[in-house]
Formats: structure tokens, sequence, C-alpha cells
């Protein structure tokens, strides 16, 4: 029987290229996002269905997951790759940005993940990928909607994983580093409010550190085959770092000590520890 997998935010970038993966791999593709009437590409694909998904809607997650086991019969893998990046001083954020962060990146997460379950539960398999981020380990300065979100997707996937094993479903965290994707653009949300002049020193120094070289990183395609690994190894691994990047950073966080990271972030920002 051909595996299928659920994908989230399979318009571009990571999840596009596992959607393209997958499917060249011989798995059925439920490709899933929220405009899929501008989809051309994928919608071509055999074994492919392309089908709206918007992790902030409740009932378009039942619906898509309804539409994938109607056209395949089943789904043996979820990746759950939809994801938004807000930063900027909190006191500068306004509430419903905040409501967006946790909405996108956490319960639409966990919504979808409910949505697929009792089909995991009733096969006794199942994997779920959840797409975190270096920035789920460690963190950067403004970044306290987007660090906080992707450390939640830490701490529920290390959680379900133990609640799922015993029913045979494995939960995989997957954890890039800088990618070539249009993410800093297209689902990065920066805000500021330049008269919080105590702020704007900060505010300057995140953007010199992320504007040179911020098309610079890792292919999605790369990532992708991350993806494709955990998916189908059969390991109880939980966590697979997905770039090189994402190996370097995550080494030198854990081989120091808390006060000796922060110390070298504050010198990269030129921040005081007062």
């Amino acid at each position: 029987m051909t595996n299928t997998i659920l994908i989230t935010g399979a318009s571009s970038g990571i999840g596009r290229a596992t959607a393209q993966l997958f499917q060249v791999k011989g798995w059925n593709v439920i490709a899933t996002m929220r405009d899929p009437d501008k989809e051309a590409e994928l919608t071509a694909l055999e074994r492919t269905l392309v089908t709206r998904l918007d992790v902030q809607d409740i009932d378009s997650i039942s619906l898509a997951v309804d539409a994938g086991i109607s056209r395949f019969g089943r789904i043996d893998a979820l990746l759950n790759n939809a994801g938004y990046g807000a930063y900027g001083p909190l006191e500068a954020t306004p509430l419903e940005k905040i409501r967006r962060q946790f909405d996108t990146n956490v319960i639409g997460l966990m919504a979808t993940t409910q949505a697929v379950l009792p089909y995991f539960r009733k096969q006794g398999a199942g994997v779920i990928l959840n797409v975190s981020s270096i920035g789920g380990r460690m963190t950067f300065p403004l970044g306290t909607l987007y660090h906080g979100s992707k450390f939640a997707v830490e701490g529920i996937s290390e959680a379900l994983h133990y609640e799922l094993a015993p029913l045979g479903v494995r939960v995989k965290i997957i954890e890039p580093g800088r990618v070539k994707t249009d993410f800093g653009g297209r689902s990065f949300d920066f805000s500021n409010d330049a008269s919080l002049t105590e702020y704007q020193p900060l505010v300057q120094a995140l953007a010199r550190a992320l504007g040179p070289g911020s098309g610079a990183g890792t292919s999605p395609e790369a990532v992708a085959e991350v993806i494709f690994t955990a998916a189908t190894d059969g390991a109880d691994q939980l966590r697979y770092e997905a770039t090189p990047d994402a190996v370097q950073l995550l080494a030198q966080r854990r081989a120091v000590d808390d006060a000796t990271f922060f110390a070298g972030m504050r010198a990269r920002f030129g921040l005081s520890a007062s």
C-alpha cells in the first residue's frame, strides 16, 4: 500500500520541496495551503492532492484531512510545516500579532495533529513531523514571540513522543537554521515603534545581523531530505538538526553554560548585562 503524507504550508519553501520529494519517492501527497487556487505545479503531479488548509481556520483542517482520506484512504505521516515569524520589541507589538504568532505556530499545529490522531490511533502507526527551528533551542534578541512559539513546539513534541509511542505513533522534530526561502519576506513580520528610542540600538543591531547574507543558507530541498529520513528511518530519534549551521550553533550552545552564552550574545548585539 502506498504511503500518504499530509503537509501544511506546501505553497513554498520547505513545505513545497517536501511535497515534491515525497511524490518523487512514490508517496501520495496531500499538499495543503491557504490559497490552492493559485497552485499549478503541484496540482499537475500524480498521486498529489492540493487542497485548502489554513491552520487558523479549524474547519479547513478537518475538511483537508477528510479530503485526503477520501482520496487516498489513509494518512501515514503529517508534516506540520506552516509557520510565521513575529519579531520586534514586545512593547511595540500589537496583541493581534501576538495571537497570530501562537495561533499559527502552536494552536494550529496542535489542531492539525488532533485532526489526524484518530486515524493514526486506529492504524496503530503514523509519524508526526513538527518543523521547529534552532530558534526552539536558543534565542536572539527581539524574538520573544517567534522563539516562544518554537520553544512551545519543542515542548509539545517532546511530551507527545511519550504519549503517542504506545500507540505506534512516532514524533519527530525538524530543526533548521537559515534556509533559502522567502520566510524573511512573506512570513516574517517585524514590529517597531521609533518613538520607543530605548529599543532602537537593538533594532538596528538585529537588522545588521539579519541583513547582509540574509539570502544565504541551506536549500529547502536539503531540508526536505532530512524530513524524508525522519519520516522513514523507523528510529526513536526525536530531534533532527536539519542544516549545517543548526548543527554548529546548537553544538556551541550545548558546550557552554548560560552565563557564557548570554555574554556572547550581548557582545554580538552591543548589550549590557544590566
